[in-house]
């Protein structure tokens, strides 16, 4: 993968390294941020299974709409709050990969928020 450095999969090593520390048997929410897309599931780590995931690319987001900017990562927060809230979690650990928080991952964060998530 030529995008990512050595130093951007050390620091996303670390984030997830001290998300899961943190955790105390809550969920992951991780994202991963594509030049075109964004993607959001949340992870039970105990068991190694996805419990939800929203995405720019899955059902339930409008493929006329851009998918490379904020408002689109504000929609894909809102969706993998309300698929978690439906599912019964309130609480998770974010986990931001190695992208700094700002931009995309801070409005799907704060959409998240929004839709009902506590992290």
């Amino acid at each position: 993968m030529a995008r990512f450095g050595d130093s951007f999969m050390r620091r996303a090593r670390r984030v997830r390294y001290r998300a899961k520390a943190k955790s105390f048997g809550k969920p992951r929410l991780s994202i991963f941020r594509s030049e075109r897309h964004i993607y959001a599931q949340i992870i039970d780590d105990n068991f190694g299974k996805t419990l939800c995931s929203a995405s720019t690319v899955g059902k339930g987001f409008d493929k006329s709409d851009k998918t490379s900017n904020r408002d689109a990562a504000a929609k894909v927060g809102a969706m993998i709050a309300e698929r978690a809230v439906k599912a019964g979690i309130k609480e998770v650990v974010f986990d931001r990969g190695g992208c700094n928080y700002h931009g995309r991952v801070k409005a799907l964060a704060d959409g998240a928020r929004g839709g009902g998530l506590l992290f």
